[in-house]
């Protein structure tokens, strides 16, 4: 069976990104590995063992094209009112609380909030099967 990782995005700031996702998610640096080309950096937290990897391409200046194949990152939260207003008060620019319907039932409640490189994150009630 395969067990799910991490994930890589690329960005162009490590600081600027490092301090997002720690503001944001509580993500602190696992590892960081230079190369001449290019940074890795692994961020994690203890709710999991799921990694993000930022990979930094050094003398990249331009901004990223994301494309329209990316998606979105998820994190599911506790409570997803409080982490909406705790990432306003911290200036993160969430988008609104979202309760996602589906057949008259709420299927999901959310917000997202987009990263300094422009990624979508969507940030989840932990309840259902958003645990």
């Amino acid at each position: 069976m395969a067990k799910a990782i991490h994930s890589m995005i690329r960005v162009l700031d490590e600081a600027r990104s490092v301090a997002f996702y720690r503001a944001a998610f509580g993500l602190e640096v696992a590892d960081r590995i230079e190369f001449d080309d290019f940074t890795l950096v692994y961020l994690s937290n203890a709710e999991t063992a799921f990694e993000l990897e930022l990979t930094i391409n050094k003398g990249t200046e331009a901004p990223y094209d994301l494309g329209n194949g990316y998606g979105h990152l998820a994190f599911s939260v506790a409570d997803v009112a409080a982490e909406h207003a705790r990432f306003e008060d911290a200036g993160l620019n969430p988008r609104k609380l979202v309760d996602f319907q589906h057949e008259g039932r709420s299927l999901a409640r959310f917000f997202f909030v987009k990263d300094p490189d422009g990624y979508d994150i969507e940030v989840l009630q932990r309840a259902g099967r958003f645990q």
